[in-house]
């Protein structure tokens, strides 16, 4: 009742229900790779190469039966390929060194950095609360992220992940502009799957099972063909900053998504973590108050 009498709040709410939905469709993406590679059933690149060409399909048959049309021919098509690329083949690649926890914290670091400094770059810099929920959730993301005891940190690996960082910020920000993020999603993907099939020729990937296999499929043309689409559908309605704060929220959904779904120890260390993290984003998301 309230929201019919007040519309602004209907489309908050609204929006704000989209932002959930497409961040548990990153985090599943983080669960289902991490059942397919840790479990031996497909390697890293093999995984994503699936996972971007079924993506691609199933957009790509949507867009047809919406009597749509794929346009290739755009430089931002090209930018947002280019950035998805780089993001699937350096998320993959990275994770055959670095621990899942610190190789999380080192990609949405970078995204929420590269986000910063792209916003600023074109003239509409970050507010001093976007940048302090940045901060608040950042931080309560390493505070569950953190490793434990002895560790150490792998250049290669924590170098690739930096790449897909950036990738993904590059893919995200092409997506601030689409008109139709349908087709616009469809053509990223399939200009994506030359590149990680190359990838995945150069490392010597390709070992998949069929449990791996429709792992990939069912992360590539759901979670991620139909996530990616929403992410673009609703990322005109978002500053650049606040679209990079509310993705550090995935590693924190994909762990709570680990204990429900897979039998994960909870832990108190992972609840405060999790409060701090959300305590950030709300306050990245929140409004100021009209005087």
């Amino acid at each position: 009742m309230f929201a019919r009498a007040n519309p602004r709040y209907g489309r908050a709410m609204r929006l704000i229900l989209l932002i959930c939905l497409t961040m548990s469709a990153f985090a599943a993406n983080s669960l289902l790779n991490r059942l397919a590679v840790e479990a031996g059933a497909a390697d890293p690149t093999g995984f994503a190469a699936i996972r971007v060409a079924s993506g691609a399909a199933m957009l790509s048959a949507l867009v047809m039966l919406r009597g749509g049309k794929l346009a290739f021919r755009s430089r931002r098509r090209v930018a947002g390929a280019g950035a998805l690329s780089l993001y699937m083949i350096g998320f993959s690649l990275a994770y055959l060194t670095l621990d899942a926890g610190l190789g999380a914290l080192i990609l949405f670091g970078v995204v929420q950095i590269t986000m910063i400094a792209l916003s600023t770059a074109a003239g509409a810099p970050a507010t001093a609360r976007q940048i302090a929920g940045a901060g608040i959730a950042l931080a309560g993301l390493a505070f569950t992220l953190w490793p434990a005891g002895d560790w150490s940190v792998d250049p290669a690996g924590a170098a690739l992940m930096g790449a897909a960082g950036i990738g993904w910020a590059l893919y995200t920000r092409a997506g601030q502009g689409a008109t139709d993020p349908l087709p616009a999603t469809a053509a990223n993907f399939c200009l994506a799957v030359p590149l990680t099939l190359l990838a995945m020729g150069l490392t010597g990937g390709g070992q998949v099972t069929g449990l791996g296999a429709a792992l990939a499929v069912l992360s590539g043309a759901v979670t991620s063909g139909l996530g990616y689409a929403l992410w673009y559908a609703i990322l005109p309605r978002l500053a650049p900053a606040t679209a990079g704060t509310v993705q550090l929220s995935v590693p924190v959904l994909a762990m709570i998504g680990g204990v429900l779904l897979l039998g994960e120890a909870a832990s108190l260390r992972l609840a405060l973590g999790a409060a701090v993290v959300l305590g950030g984003i709300g306050l990245s998301l929140r409004r100021p108050t009209a005087r």
